[in-house]
């Protein structure tokens, strides 16, 4: 056989194992539960683990902070559950003024662009507002499950008891979660009908 035959058939074998191997990841992806999750969603979602699950230890009507992740209650409604999916998702995008109001998907957000992006992910809020606007938002007072709180200059949610804030923290400022709350002094609360 001559050098020439022996390349080509080396290379037929190569094609082959390459297409072996790339059909062999394909199915392995395929089968890795939360892959599906991890592929179509932004925000960090690793393929060896899925999306934080509800936590049966936490308090009712309380979310866990797990390594900067909120974890949702086990009794929180499917809508709250949803937030604070959404919310997890944007969790460590930078501060951006004005991110989160032009587009959903955005390079960063601001205070009020975080908080409308966590609503719009659990249906409860149609397009961005601006804190100013989010003084109006909703029905008066604190709610059971999200409470916004809001003024002329800055806005913020607690959601099954965590602070979802841009104020700054060790790791830096935009979209965090807190397990502080902030004095409210100065903002008006509103929350969601029902929530």
């Amino acid at each position: 056989m001559s050098n020439a035959h022996r390349a080509a058939a080396c290379a037929a074998r190569w094609t082959l194992c390459s297409a072996a191997l790339a059909l062999f990841a394909t199915v392995l992806v395929a089968a890795t539960p939360g892959a599906r999750a991890w592929a179509a969603n932004p925000g960090g979602v690793s393929a060896i683990s899925s999306a934080p699950q509800p936590d049966p230890s936490a308090p009712p009507g309380r979310a866990m902070l797990v390594g900067g992740r909120a974890v949702a209650p086990l009794d929180a409604p499917p809508a709250v559950k949803r937030v604070i999916a959404a919310a997890n998702r944007i969790r460590a995008k930078p501060y951006v003024w004005g991110g989160g109001h032009g587009r959903w998907w955005d390079r960063g957000y601001d205070c009020s662009g975080a908080v409308s992006y966590a609503l719009h992910g659990g249906a409860l809020l149609a397009s961005p507002l601006p804190s100013g606007s989010m003084t109006r938002w909703g029905s008066a007072g604190r709610g059971r499950w999200i409470t916004v709180y809001a003024n002329a200059g800055h806005a913020y949610a607690v959601i099954a008891g965590l602070r979802w804030d841009t104020s700054g923290n060790t790791r830096g400022t935009g979209p965090r979660w807190h397990p502080d709350m902030a004095d409210s002094r100065g903002f008006v609360a509103r929350h969601p009908a029902g929530y």
